[in-house]
């Protein structure tokens, strides 16, 4: 059997990553299968490979997937963020997750909590939330601790969730007579009760509302985090949402902050995505990233496969997007608590 030169093998050894080739079931072949191996240098000094799109990518999902030279800074206490936005499809779960992915997969220990009866995080993390598993709900009600809820993500050993199910749809007229309703969360997120899991970072889900779930997601944290879509509308109800933080600030919470604000969905061919993160910087300056997260059909495809696009395609522009951002919000927390 004639064996032929493989095309793209320089490609992919500029990239760092190798082709293998495996026996399959009706016979040999090829296999278009990239492995993470070290880096390779070429034996002749002056070959130079061309650049292309696939070494590109290749190199970045292999910056994804092994990321050993990249370490994040561990925060000296434990950071609990609330991510809201009362206007639904600002990217809210998909950018609690993957920001939760990429702290994850660099060593920090991460718990997502699901606060939106909608399980979306849930699914995109690929923790059971079908009705009856242990979940948010029982922990708001007091019959569950926090650790015995949680459940670990298939996408990281350092990633944890604490899944919502369809009984949580209920949980806010329940929670209307109990003692203390703004503050169950906060009760169930105490020291003690994290200790079994040691979580540098705690995410809030919430869902697209500014209800009782949301205000116990506000008063239980120290910081809140704002995913804001590049298009006008999204900028309607951020005053609403502003205002409600400041009277849990007044009444419940006086130490919550705006940490940060992502904005997402960027379209740069359009003018009005540019408007958009021009006015939002321009008026909340440094509390912005710097890092935009571009709308890619990546990152919405996969949680339809129980995955962060880290896990689903790791090369793609939103991947390292969201790399990017993890990474802003660990070195901004690391400065915040050295200042």
């Amino acid at each position: 059997m004639t064996v032929y030169p493989d095309p793209l093998q320089p490609v992919f050894q500029a990239a760092g990553v190798s082709r293998g080739t495996e026996q399959g079931a009706t016979g040999s072949g090829e296999v278009l299968r990239p492995t993470p191996t070290e880096p390779t240098v070429s034996d002749n000094a002056g070959d130079n490979t061309v650049w292309t799109p696939i070494a590109e990518e290749a190199a970045r999902a292999t910056r994804v997937l092994h990321p050993d030279s990249l370490q994040l800074p561990r925060p000296t206490h434990r950071r609990v963020l609330t991510v809201a936005n009362q206007k639904g499809g600002v990217g809210k779960t998909t950018s609690t997750v993957n920001l939760a992915a990429g702290l994850a997969i660099h060593g920090l220990k991460v718990l997502v909590i699901d606060l939106d009866p909608q399980g979306n995080a849930s699914t995109a993390l690929a923790v059971e939330h079908r009705s009856g598993t242990p979940s948010v709900y029982e922990v708001l009600i007091g019959e569950m601790s926090v650790a015995e809820a949680a459940q670990v993500s298939n996408q990281s050993p350092n990633l944890y969730c604490v899944p919502a199910t369809i009984d949580l749809a209920g949980a806010e007229i329940e929670l209307v007579s109990m003692v203390a309703r703004e503050s169950r969360l906060k009760e169930a997120l105490s020291p003690e009760a994290l200790d079994p899991i040691r979580p540098d970072y705690v995410f809030i889900d919430c869902p697209p509302s500014l209800g009782l779930l949301t205000v116990n997601a506000m008063v239980a944290a120290q910081e809140v985090l704002i995913p804001i879509q590049c298009e006008y509308y999204a900028l309607e109800g951020l005053g609403q949402l502003l205002r409600n933080i400041e009277l849990v600030q007044a009444h419940l919470n006086p130490t919550l902050n705006v940490s940060t604000i992502l904005l997402t969905m960027y379209d740069g061919r359009t003018k009005l995505a540019d408007q958009v993160t021009s006015e939002v910087r321009g008026h909340f300056g440094d509390t912005v990233l710097k890092t935009v997260i571009p709308r890619s059909v990546k990152v919405s495809e996969a949680p339809g496969f129980g995955q962060t696009v880290l896990t689903y395609d790791p090369g793609s522009r939103g991947a390292m997007s969201y790399l990017d951002a993890a990474r802003e919000i660990a070195e901004r927390g690391a400065e915040m608590e050295s200042a």
